[in-house]
């Protein structure tokens, strides 16, 4: 009986790889991140974007509605685990857990991560949370965040990072930093925010050049500002130092 030859099976089409970066590459400060193209369809046209805009409002303040006694930490995301703030960030964030406050952050890299990570370390009832921003491919977020959620656009997660804090809490940072800083310095100034929700500057030798800048400049030369405004801010350089201020802010009911 004649053999029949085996025939070489058909080889099978593979789909062309899809570009992946590893979350540590992604976990990087946000003017290294990656840029990505997005196709031109329906997603691009202004309507789609306002109900995309609504409703990460929506899930972020149903994602914040259980969090009580909250203090937000911002700071740079460029620190690493040895520099001294990271570590400051870290026992504030332990301390704040241990006093049953809850940890929120940007959940990102740098002062995020190390808040995070203290307030997991911490033996108290407080929790961490992360609001960290979306990617085509992963998410931006630190492995200490507990509980997070993710948004496309930067100025909707810089809302709930503002929305129900009892406390703001500035480690040295960047523009983000400062851009963060003077939005809610901003918001107390035309009482949109109470006047008793503490706003602590973590770090005098860093923030000393900036608030004298505001002092020399935008207040005395310029009157661009009142002096009173100086009296919004503290200074303080411990994580100890912050925790007392804190515990004396009145917890924030308006939103339960």
């Amino acid at each position: 009986m004649k053999m029949r030859k085996k025939q070489p099976r058909p080889q099978k089409r593979t789909a062309a790889k899809k570009q992946f970066l590893a979350p540590a590459t992604l976990n990087v400060p946000a003017s290294d991140l990656p840029v990505f193209t997005h196709k031109k369809d329906f997603r691009s046209s202004l309507h789609w974007r306002a109900l995309r805009i609504l409703a990460e409002f929506v899930d972020g303040w149903t994602f914040l509605a259980d969090v009580k006694k909250s203090v937000t930490i911002f700071g740079s995301a460029r620190f690493p685990e040895t520099d001294r703030w990271y570590q400051e960030a870290r026992r504030l964030g332990r301390l704040l857990a241990d006093n049953g406050y809850s940890v929120v952050t940007g959940g990102g890299p740098g002062i995020m991560e190390a808040a995070n990570r203290g307030a997991t370390e911490g033996g108290g009832p407080g929790d961490s949370f992360g609001l960290d921003i979306k990617l085509p491919f992963e998410q931006r977020v630190n492995p200490f965040v507990e509980k997070g959620a993710g948004f496309h656009y930067f100025f909707v997660r810089k809302v709930m990072l503002a929305y129900s804090a009892q406390a703001y809490v500035y480690f040295p940072g960047g523009f983000g930093t400062l851009d963060e800083l003077t939005e809610i310095i901003t918001l107390i100034q035309t009482k949109k925010i109470s006047v008793k929700i503490p706003v602590i500057l973590v770090g005098k030798k860093f923030w000393a050049p900036f608030l004298k800048w505001i002092d020399d400049v935008v207040v005395r030369d310029y009157k661009a500002a009142s002096a009173g405004d100086k009296n919004i801010y503290q200074v303080v350089d411990t994580a100890e130092e912050a925790l007392k201020i804190i515990k004396r802010s009145p917890e924030r009911t308006e939103f339960g």
